[in-house]
């Protein structure tokens, strides 16, 4: 006689699996928290096992009906099986900015993120019990049945939850209240939860009004001198990485040569692209800053481009994550645009014909913004040409799990090199046009880079939890000689606190953009300008 399951008991046996195959991050790290050596924390560990699987059982209950119980357990067993892969080999959190970069992401940049061990957990935690599911044969129940079961359901896994609650309620008291952030790696309830923040956040995003700001924006006539400012937004480089901040490798060899002035205390507004590069160029302060608020208000590129200046972004990473939408855009990713491309195409490729449009702005200042690929992972080896494997051996693979502690410092560090050396060539482009304008780069990464310290990588945990190594920026100034500042004063102050909340206002600053919208106190230049109008507080527009 074939075996067949009642709806219930699929449901249990599919969160038992989910709790035992699914879950290992969530209780590695449970682990490090109550290890299992102390006093009474095997007995919560295995309430709290109870607990989760009571949970997730009730959850899936919720989320099923009579018509679509098998279709909702598969699809949940195959988010499950990619997010455990990633939760187990990077220790990457599945939140709702998380989902937003997926969705951002471009087909290149995913498919270094595949490989055949992710294959093998998609199959064997995925789409083999997603099968199974299906395959089994499932009591059939009228719509009366179906409801008085789930309702027994619900029931029982409340039975299941609450003593556990009761039993450990001291533990469970540290558990909720100390230590929080343990909940990002249930799987798949928190990311199940991100899905549904991330929609909420994208459906109420999808009518969008901008908001104009600056509309008082002007550049004086007393200002006889056009300005030529390059931002260069890097991507995923991490502060104690470069030599300039102290790092005892060589991977500043150019810069080194140059007067630039590196910041040691910056900090990024979030660790994922999407959010920080519009919170970059916002005037919202990362306290008071959202995608939503940010998507619906203009930033110092419009009001420069109100204001006269020629603005242009040139990007070889995915997007401007919707900053440079109302600007001249220019996308550097395929040879098509880019012609120096290997294995992918280089930043260095941006600066091509670069001499030219500058050439060709007669009139007004010019702000170029360049958006790396910079650090991106996994596949640091991919960053940067042959000619920059300076430190080996290297981590020639997108799972760096199978690579060594010191193949993936020498992969990433040789990605920094190449970095340097892109911003040493804009350098010397600067210095072409050092007699006809007043020159400036201002180099700024979006976030940092985790490396496997305490086995994290890459980036995008929350910020609540996010290593200092996420978070911790480089910040590079480099001024041309006509740029009428007081080097001295900005080298002792290059240990103050700095984040990307000074972006917007150190633009406004050294273009001498007059408006409402500048607060003084954010301009990274405030106190070394050597003219006084760059500081003028009165309403006059500065």
């Amino acid at each position: 006689m074939p075996i067949r399951l009642t709806t219930n008991k699929l449901i249990l046996a599919t969160a038992i699996f989910l709790v035992l195959f699914d879950n290992t991050a969530f209780f590695h790290n449970v682990s490090q928290v109550y290890p299992l050596a102390e006093g009474k924390n095997p007995f919560f560990l295995a309430s709290l096992a109870l607990g989760v699987t009571g949970f997730t059982a009730l959850l899936l209950t919720l989320l099923s009906s009579l018509f679509t119980t098998k279709p909702v357990l598969a699809a949940l067993l195959l988010l499950a099986a990619g997010n455990s892969y990633f939760a187990n080999n990077y220790s990457v959190v599945v939140d709702h900015l998380m989902i937003q970069n997926i969705l951002q992401t471009n087909a290149r940049e995913a498919a270094d993120l595949f490989s055949f061990k992710l294959l093998l957990y998609l199959f064997f935690l995925g789409l083999a019990p997603a099968l199974l599911v299906f395959l089994l044969p499932v009591e059939r129940q009228s719509l009366r049945q179906a409801t008085l079961s789930r309702l027994k359901m619900a029931g029982l896994c409340l039975l299941i939850i609450l003593p556990q609650l009761f039993l450990c309620s001291r533990f469970y008291a540290s558990f909720f209240r100390e230590h929080e952030n343990l909940r990002y790696y249930v799987n798949p309830t928190f990311a199940l939860y991100s899905v549904h923040k991330y929609l909420k956040k994208s459906l109420g995003d999808a009518v969008v009004t901008v908001q104009t700001i600056g509309m008082d924006a002007k550049i004086p006539e007393s200002d006889k001198n056009r300005e030529l400012i390059i931002v260069v937004v890097g991507e995923a480089a991490r502060a104690d990485r470069f030599s300039l901040n102290g790092y005892e490798r060589p991977t500043n060899p150019l810069l080194s040569r140059e007067d630039a002035i590196f910041y040691s205390d910056a900090h990024a507004c979030d660790t994922s692209t999407a959010t920080s590069v519009p919170c970059m160029f916002s005037n919202l302060t990362r306290d008071g800053f959202s995608s939503k608020k940010a998507k619906a208000r203009e930033n110092i590129l419009d009001i420069a481009q109100r204001a006269g200046v020629n603005v242009l972004w040139r990007d070889n990473n995915s997007d401007s994550k919707g900053v440079a939408v109302r600007v001249p855009y220019e996308d550097y990713r395929s040879p098509a645009k880019n012609p120096l491309c290997d294995v992918e195409c280089r930043d260095e490729g941006m600066l091509l014909g670069l001499q030219e449009y500058i050439d060709a702005r007669q009139s007004g200042d010019i702000l170029i913004i360049l958006h790396q690929m910079g650090n991106h992972g996994p596949a640091y080896y991919k960053r940067y040409p042959e000619a920059f494997e300076r430190f080996t051996p290297v981590c020639r693979s997108n799972q760096l799990d199978q690579c060594s502690q010191e193949e993936i410092s020498n992969t990433y560090d040789n990605a920094i090199l190449y970095t340097d050396y892109f911003l040493s060539k804009i350098i010397a482009l600067l210095k072409q046009n050092d007699k006809r304008f007043e020159t400036a780069m201002l180099y700024m990464s979006d976030h940092g880079e985790s490396l496997g310290e305490l086995g994290v990588y890459l980036h995008g945990l929350p910020y609540v939890v996010a290593p200092e190594t996420q978070t911790h920026i480089p910040v590079i100034l480099w001024l041309g000689q006509e740029f009428p500042v007081d080097r001295e004063i900005l080298r002792q102050q290059a240990g103050r606190e700095l984040s990307h909340d000074n972006l917007f206002h150190t633009l406004l600053g050294c273009m001498e953009i007059h408006t409402a919208a500048y607060n003084a106190q954010l301009d990274i230049l405030r106190d070394a300008h050597r003219d006084p109008a760059r500081n003028d507080p009165q309403p006059q527009g500065y």
